[in-house]
């Protein structure tokens, strides 16, 4: 099998020359070639000797994703496109272009990539639990999506948000290894301050991030502070409660002195009580941080049942008085654009089907 060069490491791609009896520093000229220069042809290597490119054509191999779809949004211009991996399996990954109102609209893109196929975590208000959980991402996987989006893009793409299919935290290794080459300044050379991670909370991981000083923003997937109400929306609750989140962010901020980004998907009469907006003002309180309220999107489209067949988004009015009371509290707040909706590509809303992850 031949070796994937997206993916590798400097030190990796050293050792990859080595057992082919080449000079360390072709390492360096091909690490540039493939994350400086995104150029995927051995072939268009100039400056690599002939013989040295029929040997990485024979022993390794640069491929981007195929893409079985592409949608695009007719309201708002974001792409959904549905990848094939190697082993038949399928992921979903949106390139989100700015509102046109937004100040730096002409720059910005914005990439949201998947970890892993499916999801364990089986949170009611999101599709991709409802296609199971079948493997975490390879890091070549997870750089693919960006090279491959790239390629798609009419912009450079400027931002990236680990929110696609899957829990980054459970494929922990490898997202931080890809986040490592993503923001490398002598290859692709994205600031670390415009990619996000977002976990749906454990606090273990949370806290190894600030430990290892993690320059990313992290974004916690909330949406509920009453332990009852999140554990019965989000199972993982029962592992990690909400004041065991709290602490590890309390950590996190303290170790960090970075704020945290609260994802706070507004449920009618579950979550927009004034008991939550006095939950979330204690909690803006404890440490730096701010709250994305985001709009429920339907996930109609994979016939849920139990809890996920009750839940109800707030209107839009319900969003602006449950952002009113919170300013009036002084928490930072702001209410979240939704993007791709008439796709199934909004948050929340990525889930391959069944007979796409299969062959």
């Amino acid at each position: 099998m031949k070796e994937k060069i997206i993916g590798k490491s400097l030190l990796e791609l050293q050792n990859f020359v080595k057992a082919l009896n080449e000079p360390r520093f072709r390492a360096a000229q091909l690490y540039s070639w493939v994350y400086e220069h995104a150029v995927f042809d051995f072939d268009a290597m100039t400056n690599l000797p002939v013989d040295f490119r029929k040997k990485l054509s024979e022993s390794a191999s640069i491929e981007l994703f195929p893409i079985t779809s592409r949608q695009i949004s007719k309201t708002d211009g974001t792409t959904k496109f549905l990848f094939e991996l190697a082993d038949g399996k399928k992921i979903e990954t949106v390139l989100i272009p700015p509102r046109s109102t937004a100040v730096d609209a002409e720059e910005r893109m914005t990439l949201c990539v998947s970890t892993q196929v499916g999801c364990p975590l089986d949170c009611k208000f999101c599709a991709t639990a409802t296609m199971g959980f079948f493997r975490n991402l390879t890091t070549e996987e997870i750089l693919n999506q960006f090279f491959t989006s790239r390629r798609q893009s009419e912009k450079r793409i400027t931002n990236i948000v680990f929110m696609g299919m899957g829990e980054p935290m459970l494929n922990y290794e490898n997202v931080m290894k890809a986040i490592d080459l993503l923001t490398d300044q002598k290859g692709i050379g994205i600031s670390p301050r415009r990619i996000t991670i977002s976990t749906a909370g454990y606090a273990n991981f949370i806290k190894k991030m600030a430990d290892e000083d993690r320059k990313v923003k992290l974004a916690l997937s909330l949406h509920s502070l009453n332990n009852a109400v999140r554990e019965g929306i989000m199972p993982i609750t029962k592992k990690y409660s909400v004041e065991d989140l709290l602490s590890a962010l309390e950590y996190y901020y303290h170790k960090t002195k970075k704020s945290v980004m609260f994802e706070y998907i507004v449920f009618d009469g579950l979550n927009d009580t004034d008991n939550d907006v006095r939950l979330l003002t204690k909690a803006a309180r404890r440490f730096e941080c701010r709250v994305n309220l985001i709009p429920f999107h339907s996930i109609e489209f994979t016939n849920p049942h139990g809890i996920s067949a009750t839940l109800r988004g707030a209107s839009p009015q319900g969003i602006e008085t449950f952002w009113k009371k919170l300013r009036a509290n002084n928490v930072p707040v702001f209410i979240r654009h939704s993007a791709g909706v008439d796709i199934d590509a909004a948050c929340g809303q990525l889930a391959a089907k069944e007979e796409e992850l299969i062959h």
